[in-house]
């Protein structure tokens, strides 16, 4: 956590409240707040003996974890983030999950809880295939009570011994760094369970620069995920960088590729237009509505220029691709050697 001052006290009380058959421990990974969190904190340690509060030099999100993580006494370890509501029985029910012994990760889906019009559309948006582009780890359109997961995960609970015998989260991953451990547990045929009842709610960014500036780390850590576990990448992850190099064609290509591109950015247009007419049939006022298609652009074109970023940074996921377009031949040609799939960088921290 970093500067968590304004949920941190409404997310102390849900984590407070969960409801367990053993003992709880509370770990805080505080990457050097300077505003009132680490006040909060010590104040219901004091009240509250379960509670901890540990430092985070590196001061990301991964490298917290881990700190956590060398210091969790429990047989469950469970990530809980500081703007995020977790259920009562969240932590009851993904142990009782885990004890049936076929999965060895649970979590629950993720529920938007809009602050303004920007995070409102950006819930309203989320319901579509064109938000959530087929991952299955965000609430609505009838959640099954349980799914297996292929990429998308939010959080999660696992025995801590599961945890370090993967060497904890790559701490060369400051965003999707669970993405890249499921990656790792995907990669050795685990299977990753999401509960409906488990379903948090988390406060989404409610400006347009936040959620392109956000998606545009999630596309280039993508990327670096996809190198390294081509098993990751689905096909819909290479339409947004497909939908920037359209725009750019309709541009600067020649004449017959821009009229080309032209076209395929009309048909886009249509489709944000079709979403934001959806938004207004189902009682969304008129700013939210017409706020949909924003988000979705600053959604699709943050997380393409940030996919085009990590290729240029970290090379083109060739066996990722080759996967996603079903040549399996040519993706087991190009993917890369075990050795590098499954050791990460920095979790030797963690033992």
């Amino acid at each position: 956590m970093l500067n968590e001052e304004r949920w941190l006290p409404e997310a102390l009380a849900a984590m407070r409240a969960q409801e367990t058959d053993g003992e709880l421990e509370f770990l805080f990974a505080d990457g050097g707040s300077t505003d009132r969190t680490r006040e909060i904190l010590d104040r219901t340690a004091r009240a509250d003996g379960r509670i901890r509060v540990l430092d985070n030099p590196r001061r990301v999100t991964p490298s917290g974890l881990n700190v956590a993580l060398g210091q969790a006494r429990g047989d469950y370890v469970a990530r809980m983030d500081a703007h995020s509501f977790y259920p009562p029985d969240y932590l009851r029910r993904a142990v009782e999950r885990l004890r049936r012994g076929d999965t060895r990760w649970v979590s629950g889906p993720v529920i938007p809880r809009p602050i303004g019009r920007v995070s409102r559309a950006l819930a309203l948006a989320l319901t579509t295939p064109l938000g959530h582009g087929g991952a299955r780890k965000w609430a609505g359109e009838g959640t099954a009570e349980e799914v297996d997961l292929d990429t998308g995960v939010f959080g999660g609970v696992w025995r801590r011994e599961t945890v370090m015998a993967y060497g904890g989260w790559d701490e060369h991953w400051p965003q999707n760094q669970d993405a890249e451990l499921a990656g790792r547990f995907l990669g050795r045929g685990e299977r990753l369970v999401c509960l409906s009842a488990m379903g948090a709610q988390y406060v989404p960014r409610d400006t347009l620069r936040g959620l392109w500036r956000q998606y545009r780390n999630y596309g280039f850590y993508r990327v670096a995920t996809a190198r390294r576990h081509p098993h990751s990448m689905r096909r819909s992850h290479v339409l947004p960088p497909a939908l920037v190099l359209t725009l750019a064609a309709a541009v600067v290509a020649p004449r017959r590729p821009r009229r080309l591109a032209r076209a395929g950015v009309g048909l886009y247009a249509a489709l944000l237009a079709r979403e934001a007419g959806r938004a207004g049939r189902h009682g969304a006022g008129p700013g939210d509505a017409l706020t949909v298609p924003l988000v979705l652009a600053a959604m699709h074109l943050g997380n393409g220029v940030g996919v085009l970023r990590g290729v240029a940074r970290f090379g083109l996921p060739g066996a990722a691709v080759a996967r996603a377009a079903g040549l399996r031949g040519l993706a087991r040609k190009l993917a890369p050697p075990p050795a590098d799939v499954y050791a990460p960088s920095l979790g030797d921290r963690c033992a």
